[in-house]
């Protein structure tokens, strides 16, 4: 199983630590699992102009062919002015209308304040169930009180990243046997 965890921003360091933390808790729990960061901050990604996902060179073309090859992806995002950051708007830009069909997708979402609770429900859910995604109800979300010096320091958030990498996991694994339980349903 390969799972992509995307840091959906290319500023600031809060999002990236909880990035780093959830893909050393993949890691730790799932050895056999295929698992890549994909740190907006690290690519010089171009602005979508419509053409096919396939048609796009260098960074742009790593990161959309490596989101789409995933069987699971867990996207960490900032909240800036009340909303998701144009760098991740713009990946769901690059990629086609169903490129999370079959792909289990959850969130861990960075903000300053608590009021930027719902940003996730009313914005990013209605994207990832617009592209197909089998999204995992519950989400992180993590204050500007839960770092100190670049670290998360509140036990309770790391729990819930734990928590959040175990659930990916399974309802990736569900969703995969469901369908090859379906595939061994037709006898071609």
């Amino acid at each position: 199983m390969k799972i992509v965890g995307l840091s959906g921003s290319n500023v600031g360091s809060k999002t990236r630590t909880a990035m780093n933390h959830t893909m050393e808790t993949l890691a730790g729990k799932y050895p056999d699992t295929e698992a890549v960061l994909l740190d907006l901050a690290d690519y010089d990604i171009q602005f979508s102009d419509g053409r096919n996902f396939m048609e796009y060179e260098g960074d742009t073309g790593y990161v959309t062919q490596t989101i789409m090859e995933a069987d699971a992806i867990i996207i960490g995002t900032p909240i800036f002015q009340a909303s998701i950051p144009a760098t991740l708007k713009n990946i769901f830009d690059l990629l086609p209308v169903d490129a999370f069909r079959e792909k289990v997708v959850s969130m861990l979402v960075t903000a300053g304040s608590a009021k930027h609770y719902l940003i996730a429900e009313q914005q990013l859910k209605p994207i990832l169930a617009y592209m197909k995604a089998q999204v995992v109800q519950t989400y992180v979300f993590i204050e500007e009180k839960d770092f100190y010096r670049k670290e998360i320091v509140d036990d309770d958030v790391l729990f819930r990243i734990d928590r959040l990498v175990e659930d990916t996991v399974v309802l990736a694994e569900t969703f995969q046997r469901i369908r090859e339980e379906k595939e061994a349903e037709y006898d071609f």
